[in-house]
């Protein structure tokens, strides 16, 4: 005969490593959840603070910068380094001008006039900022630069930007909205980054010889 077996004793060891294994598992979700967090927060900071990437949709920049491409808007350097004549920016638009599907898509212009600067718009075709003529090789295809009915000269308010589009004639700009608040402006565009190809920084136009 076999004698019956008496009830078994549980093995410590097993339930140990049974409790230290669960333990590994949710120190190690807990730490996975933290790099999480750190990583969505540093992204947010960086898209915030520092640079923020942009599609461009609008015609209004060719060929300096397509349609389609991607960008990089340096939002960082503009808070100790001021922006300049010549400096391609993106920007809130006024209200009543914007195109987005949720109203309120960004622009991307060239900076032409600063604050204190009277910019006009000539008979000729030129832009002249305080009474000289500005030499402007970056324009579509050489076009000219036509006024807008009933306003072809424009005084700068302290704190304001006169922007332009790079293709005149397809572009939506302070000739037709006015001077921008610098409030409005979300950074300057400093990098394309797509399509490889294309790859390289957006130098800022030079104004060092204007014509007199």
């Amino acid at each position: 005969m076999t004698e019956p077996r008496g009830p078994t004793t549980p093995d410590p060891s097993s339930a140990g490593s049974a409790t230290g294994s669960r333990r590994a598992a949710v120190g190690c979700a807990l730490e996975l959840l933290e790099t999480l967090i750190l990583t969505l927060l540093i992204f947010v900071g960086v898209q915030t603070f520092v640079a923020q990437p942009y599609q461009v949709e609008q015609q209004s920049m060719e060929h300096t910068v397509e349609p389609g491409e991607y960008i990089l808007v340096d939002k960082l350097t503009p808070r100790f380094d001021g922006y300049k004549r010549g400096d391609i920016i993106v920007f809130h638009p006024p209200s009543g001008f914007s195109t987005g599907p949720e109203g309120d898509q960004p622009f991307i212009k060239r900076i032409i006039g600063l604050p204190g600067d009277t910019v006009e718009v000539r008979d000729d075709g030129h832009v002249a900022v305080n009474g000289k003529e500005l030499a402007e090789p970056y324009t579509f295809e050489s076009q000219p630069t036509s006024a807008r009915p009933g306003s072809a000269r424009w005084s700068v308010p302290p704190g304001d930007y006169f922007v332009m589009g790079d293709h005149r004639q397809a572009s939506t700009d302070s000739r037709d909205f006015g001077p921008i608040s610098g409030t409005e402006i979300i950074g300057r565009a400093a990098l394309r980054y797509w399509p490889l190809a294309r790859f390289g920084f957006l130098p800022a136009a030079s104004y060092r010889s204007i014509a007199p």
